[in-house]
C-alpha cells in the first residue's frame, strides 16, 4: 500500500541505520512493527496483577469439564 508521509530526514536516516535495512520503506515498516509489539507488550505489563488465575491447573481443568456435564 502506498502512503505519502512527511518524515524528518534525520529521523528517517536514524530508522534506516538502527534497523539495518537498506530500503527506507522496509526500515519504516520494521520500525512500525516493532513499535506495535512494544505497545502491546506494555499493555500486557500494565495488566500484571489485575487478574486472578487458578494456580492449580487440575482444579481449573476439572471445573471446565464439570460444567458441561
Amino acid at each position: 500500500m502506498r502512503t505519502t508521509l512527511d518524515i524528518k530526514e534525520a529521523v528517517l536516516e536514524d530508522v534506516v541505520k538502527l534497523t539495518g535495512q537498506k530500503n527506507k520503506s522496509k526500515a519504516v515498516e520494521q520500525a512500525l512493527e516493532e513499535y506495535v509489539r512494544h505497545m502491546l507488550r506494555e499493555e500486557l505489563i500494565s495488566l500484571l496483577g489485575t487478574m486472578q488465575l487458578e494456580p492449580d491447573w487440575r482444579k481449573l481443568r476439572s471445573g471446565e469439564m464439570g460444567e458441561g456435564r
